[in-house]
């Protein structure tokens, strides 16, 4: 692999501030920003994702928003292989890149690389899934904690998900998910990079969250999810992601508006604790407390 550019990365929880210090950083550098969010990805899916707006994109170009039609399948390899194009692009261009975003997987698999697990065999799946109907998913990983006990340990017997998951690993390499996991790590750093992590007292961003989440509902949530119902958007995946399903449950009339609200503000509030967890187990991570600077990130740059 040829030499690769160093990497500025802004990560951390939802409503940290990721947008603005990341705009603020690369204004500073002449940079370009390249997101690194799982829901900003989806075309016509902005408010409840906290896209950046058009006067954002006016000041620096921002790349890998609006990337895939919201009935797509879009996979952290995928996010790898956008990424990798966008970055060299910028590269060539002479031009700094920082990459700002919440969702760890997409980050990690971006800095470090991952083997990918064999692909989802859907007969199989559904062969697994139909004996669970019929023994029951407490039988199917008892099933799976005679094969994989590590595994086993880390799923909870409702979890159908990863169980199924985890069988289907072993039924099409041989090879337990734990032992695949040993087998294949993340590898060696795939760029050159600083990364840090936005992180708010826990107070102060519950706050953010909170208050964010209100302002969505009340300016324009509801019609952007009323826009993606009569184009029939209804099963795609970003509308079962916060804010969004709430919004629909609002509508459907089995939650009030304060309730939706309510609801949604406490599962981005779990949300940003999963997220700060995946970070500290981030290694070289730089976790950054208010204020921040953004003459001092951009001197991380290697500038």
């Amino acid at each position: 692999m040829s030499e690769r550019p160093a990497l500025l990365v802004i990560a951390g929880p939802t409503a940290s501030g990721k947008t603005a210090l990341a705009i603020e950083v690369a204004q500073q550098l002449g940079a370009e920003i390249v997101s690194a969010d799982s829901q900003q990805v989806y075309r016509g899916f902005d408010i409840g994702t906290a896209k950046p707006t058009a006067a954002d994109r006016a000041l620096v170009p921002h790349h890998l928003l609006d990337v895939a039609d919201p009935t797509e399948t879009f996979s952290a390899a995928r996010f790898q292989a956008l990424a990798d194009e966008a970055i060299a692009q910028i590269a060539a261009r002479g031009k700094r890149v920082v990459v700002a975003g919440g969702t760890g997987l997409y980050l990690r698999i971006l800095l470090h690389g991952v083997v990918p697990a064999p692909p989802a065999a859907p007969e199989l799946r559904r062969s697994l899934e139909a004996e669970a109907e019929r023994i029951g998913r407490q039988a199917l990983h008892a099933r799976l904690a005679a094969i994989d006990p590590e595994t086993a340990a880390k799923v909870q017997p409702t979890d159908l998900v990863r169980i199924v998951r985890a069988l289907e690993i072993y039924e099409l390499t041989g090879t337990t998910a734990s032992e695949f996991r040993r087998e294949h790590r993340f590898a060696e750093d795939r760029y050159r990079f600083d990364l840090v992590v936005l992180d708010p007292p826990r107070e102060e961003l519950y706050r953010r969250i909170d208050a964010r989440t209100e302002a969505m509902f009340r300016g324009g949530l509801l019609d952007e999810v009323r826009r993606h119902l009569s184009a029939g958007l209804r099963d795609a995946a970003p509308m079962k992601s916060v804010g969004y399903l709430q919004a629909l449950q609002h509508l459907d009339g089995t939650l009030t508006f304060e309730e939706a609200i309510a609801r949604a503000a406490r599962e981005t509030r779990r949300y940003a604790k999963r997220q700060l967890t995946w970070f500290r187990r981030e290694p070289g991570a730089r976790f950054l407390q208010p204020p921040y600077w953004a003459s001092e990130l951009a001197a991380l740059s290697g500038r």
